[in-house]
């Protein structure tokens, strides 16, 4: 999705794919392991920055990207902070960004005593590699986690795994901002987010009663974390809005994010393109929204028979307001293969329409 921004920006985009016939195929100049140092540095050979569209890549790689002249966007620095949720939460301590409570706990006892002191309840996360639902369960009885630590023990890597207390939450917030190298940044308003099994599935931008005091404080806090962690790029902040009106930070990307996919249609200048004017060191573009309301709502799992491409006509036909984003992914189960964003004047009405379409793409008249 970075392809068409790069275009209009007159800039060589190249990229390498971990597979052939991957989604980004476009683009793709180079095939291989972004985990293998040799194919990456070869890649990056003639490049002037790299940047992701994920923050896997190990720590090792990017330090020596650095120590061969390459200019790395995110830094390692910042990255590490997405990469490990356990050195995430003690770098928002430090800088005093609100958060739920938390420990790092290496045995069933220590998770024992962290839910007695947090009401019996709590969430485990995997310190690295989760996302969308995956890497995280509820636990309400320690034992619940004894293969989570017998696979701690059994990959010889000394660690822990991450528990936060339960949030009373009244629903999910994030706020999306991009950053230049010397720091100047620029925000989006903030959008609400709403999950389906672990994974978004809508977005709302503005988050509706968002105006004042809690669009200041999420500013707040997305401003922190982008000069506290030398964010270069766009990156999201997700927050938990407690039924007290606080925030809470639940999880950060430092990289396009799907609670951002919105501002494609739904902004002046869209999470892609500001990520790489950020990357580039150029100018950053404005932020204001085109309408409204816009609702983007995910494509999860595809149709149960056919295609997307199937269901096109129908949609178009019904819907000519609705922009179509297709990842070009083989459907399967709660994957994501495209959005849908619709924009409009009223939230319910626009928030309707967004679900229609998408039940034409999952053969779905509920």
């Amino acid at each position: 999705m970075m392809i068409p921004a790069a275009i209009n920006l007159g800039l060589d985009l190249r990229v390498l794919a971990e597979a052939e016939g991957s989604p980004a195929a476009l683009a793709a100049t180079a095939v291989g392991d972004y985990r293998d140092l040799d194919t990456v540095l070869a890649f990056a050979r003639d490049v002037d920055v790299v940047t992701f569209d994920h923050e896997h890549v190990p720590q090792h790689i990017l330090e020596a990207l650095l120590a061969a002249g390459v200019a790395v966007r995110p830094g390692p620095g910042a990255l590490f902070h997405a990469q490990d949720k356990i050195v995430m939460r003690t770098r928002l301590d430090e800088l005093g960004v609100p958060g739920p409570a938390w420990a790092a706990v290496r045995n069933i006892s220590e998770l024992e005593a962290f839910l007695a002191e947090h009401g019996g309840a709590a969430v485990l996360k995997t310190p690295r590699g989760g996302y969308d639902g995956k890497g995280v369960r509820v636990v309400r009885a320690a034992h619940e986690a004894t293969d989570w630590f017998a696979t701690v023990a059994e990959s010889g890597i000394p660690g822990a795994l991450l528990v936060e207390e339960l949030v009373d939450f009244t629903r999910e917030l994030a706020q999306l901002g991009a950053r230049r190298p010397g720091g100047q940044a620029a925000y989006w308003p903030l959008a609400e987010t709403v999950q389906r099994g672990g994974v978004c599935a809508e977005v709302v931008a503005p988050a509706s009663g968002s105006a004042g005091a809690l669009a200041a404080e999420a500013r707040r806090i997305a401003e922190l974390l982008a000069d506290g962690l030398d964010i270069t790029g766009t990156f999201a902040v997700e927050l938990f809005e407690t039924r007290d009106g606080r925030l809470l930070v639940n999880e950060m990307a430092m990289r396009p994010h799907n609670s951002g996919h919105w501002t494609q249609d739904g902004a002046i200048t869209s999470q892609f393109e500001q990520h790489l004017r950020a990357v580039a060191d150029l100018p950053l573009g404005a932020t204001e929204t085109r309408a409204p309301v816009t609702v983007m709502a995910n494509i999860l799992g595809g149709p149960e028979t056919g295609t997307l491409e199937d269901r096109y006509p129908e949609a178009m036909a019904a819907f000519p307001d609705a922009k179509i984003h297709n990842y070009g992914k083989t459907p399967r189960p709660g994957r994501k293969v495209g959005h849908i964003n619709v924009t409009g004047t009223e939230e319910t009405a626009v928030r309707e329409r967004a679900r229609a379409v998408e039940s034409v793409f999952l053969n779905r008249r509920d």
